[in-house]
């Protein structure tokens, strides 16, 4: 039986998704935090027989689905992060923006689809499109958090936006974002450059 990355991946996705359901801290933020990984993977699964891309990209793709989707069972602050805390001595708990780092990784796939849909010869310019989506993404999703924190209530918004008192936390998230970004679409052209153009991954 051939098995393909995707279906693995999308198969623990629906496993996570229904053990983190059943009694998370606070169903209003478990609710608010899955929408948008829900979404997405709708979106990857609506698509895919019309593009499929490789498997690195649904392997980087996945990372924040799996992380998010824990943090909205704990709320984000209240991730069991303590062991990198204690070994780095921060003073908060840095798991969000772990999770922040892992959407700049969809920098990849949106380099990938420009790339393998010749919609530009240019790397660069790919690279910098990925890049800028993402910072956009950001800046977007900061708005909605803010937007949802300041209309329900007070705890459920305070723990959606997980800022833990830090008054930079949007900016810091939003350069979390960007710094993946950045690594992501690195790593995208290391990879065409020795490669060329990469296979889909039914392929």
């Amino acid at each position: 039986m051939n098995v393909k990355l995707p279906h693995v991946l999308l198969g623990l996705y629906i496993a996570e998704f229904a053990a983190l359901g059943i009694n998370p801290y606070s169903r209003g933020v478990w609710i608010a935090e899955n929408i948008p990984i829900v979404l997405i993977v709708m979106f990857l699964t609506a698509s895919y027989r019309r593009f499929k891309f490789s498997n690195t990209s649904y392997l980087l793709m996945s990372v924040l689905v799996f992380l998010h989707t824990i943090g909205g069972y704990y709320t984000f602050e209240r991730v069991p992060f303590g062991f990198a805390t204690d070994v780095f001595g921060f003073t908060r708990n840095h798991y969000d923006r772990i999770a922040h780092f892992s959407v700049g990784f969809y920098a990849y796939p949106i380099a990938e689809y420009l790339h393998r849909k010749g919609l530009t010869a240019s790397k660069g310019l790919m690279a910098f499109a990925g890049i800028t989506a993402i910072f956009t993404v950001a800046a977007v999703y900061e708005i909605i958090e803010w937007l949802y924190a300041v209309s329900a209530d007070p705890a459920a918004g305070m723990a959606f936006l997980g800022s833990q008192g830090d008054v930079w936390d949007a900016q810091k998230d939003m350069l979390s974002d960007g710094l993946g970004a950045v690594c992501a679409v690195l790593f995208f052209l290391l990879k065409t450059t020795a490669r060329g153009t990469e296979a889909p991954s039914s392929r």
